[in-house]
Parts: structure tokens; sequence; C-alpha cells
């Protein structure tokens, strides 16, 4: 299941997470409309009633193909975490199947939300990686000149679990504030992942719309301090 959010001639693929509510309250500043697959969302914000909810499944193609036409734009966040099997799917299969509808159907760019390596963690959520990593083969096969791949490391923002809100930018803002700045550390072998900075997720949002809506946005890998440049950025 996931979120199929349509924008006039944009379109967003994402889970019902924090960064779902970020990509979608952001894309609805930008261009009004939206048409959203996966039924009624929990988020409660005036925005958010000016949204159309569907329902439809990444990994069942017929379900959703036809919102592709029309399109010039599409953005993913689609991932997720289970058994190694589970988790191929639902971050590789599921993705590639999108990328490679949208681009039978002519949609000119396509930007994808995977996620920076972790060293041992590639290993112990193998399929999840897997599955990021063969999705970004196919972006990068199907669109060499409107596919981007933005590799955030730890999103953080407030995030509901049930009726409780955790702020995870009390942890997340200061070492970001401190990470940012120490690139050389993150490219120690076997310890350089734990000085990925985390990222805010607007931030990832607004550089995932941008990268989107902007046709001068150049194509290829965004690591982390690549999105945190470009989010510090204002578009033209």
């Amino acid at each position: 299941m996931c979120l199929h959010l349509r924008l006039r001639s944009y379109l967003c693929w994402v889970e019902t997470d924090l960064l779902a509510h970020m990509s979608s309250k952001k894309l609805w500043t930008v261009v009004l409309l939206l048409l959203v697959l996966a039924g009624r969302s929990s988020i409660q914000e005036s925005w958010a009633n000016s949204v159309s909810w569907h329902q439809g499944n990444l990994l069942s193609t017929d379900s959703w193909s036809d919102a592709l036409k029309g399109v010039t734009s599409v953005i993913s966040c689609v991932g997720g975490f289970g058994s190694n099997s589970y988790m191929y799917k639902i971050n590789g299969t599921a993705n590639i199947n999108a990328i490679r509808a949208a681009s039978e159907e002519g949609v000119k760019r396509f930007v994808y939300i995977s996620a920076a390596d972790f060293g041992i963690a590639n290993y112990l959520l193998q399929g999840y990686y897997e599955g990021k990593r063969a999705a970004e083969t196919e972006l990068l096969t199907r669109y060499p000149y409107g596919g981007v791949i933005l590799r955030p490391g730890f999103i953080y923002g407030t995030r509901r679990v049930g009726s409780m809100k955790l702020p995870l930018g009390v942890i997340g803002s200061p070492l970001q504030m401190i990470l940012q700045h120490a690139k050389p550390l993150s490219q120690i072998p076997l310890v350089g992942p734990l000085f990925i900075p985390p990222v805010n997720v607007t931030g990832v949002a607004n550089v995932a719309v941008r990268a989107a809506t902007d046709s001068v946005f150049p194509p290829g890998v965004i690591d982390i301090h690549g999105i945190l440049r470009y989010s510090q950025q204002r578009s033209v």
C-alpha cells in the first residue's frame, strides 16, 4: 500500500509516514491540487482536506497505471522494513515497477528517495539495501538525464505514534549542526557511517520537490551533504 499523490502534472508515491506528510504538504503548496492513492490519511491539517484520496498498490500496476497519463514528474518515497524478501519487494520491486511504468508513459523526471549506506547495517538489512540499489540502477538506466536519487541518512522531525508526538528534532537537529561539518570523518572505513549527519524531513521534502519541478536540477545521485546544501538554497 502506498500514497499516490498527483498535483496537476506532478505525481508522488509515498509511504504513510513523516516524509509522506512533508512531501505531500510541500507539493500541495506548489500546485494546490492533489490526488492520493492509499485511502484517507490520518493527517489532520487544513491542506489535507483539499486532497482526493484513493487506493492503490505499486505491486499491482493495474491499480494505478492510468494516473500516469499527463504526468511530467514523479517522486517516490516508497520503502519499508520486515523480512529480507519483503524489504526487497517493497524497496526494490515496487519502485522498479513505478520507474518502468513512468518511463513507458513518457514521464520526463523521476525522483527517488533512497538511503545512505550505513556500513554494517547494509548486511543486517540486506533486503532493504539490495532493493534500494536495484531501484537506483533501474532509475539511472531508464532516466540518465531526468532521474534524481536522494540518499539521506537519519531523517528527523515530529513523528506521530498513535496520539503521541515524538519530537525527533531534539536529537536530530543538534547532531546535524555538528556532523554536517565532519564530512571527512564520514569517509573513514567501518566507522564512517556513524558520522553521517541527520537531516530535517522538511529539507528532504524541499529538495525532492525542487528536483521534480526544476528542469535544470542535475540528474544523478545526491548524497546527504548534497541534500543539506540544496535544502539551504532558494529555488530560482
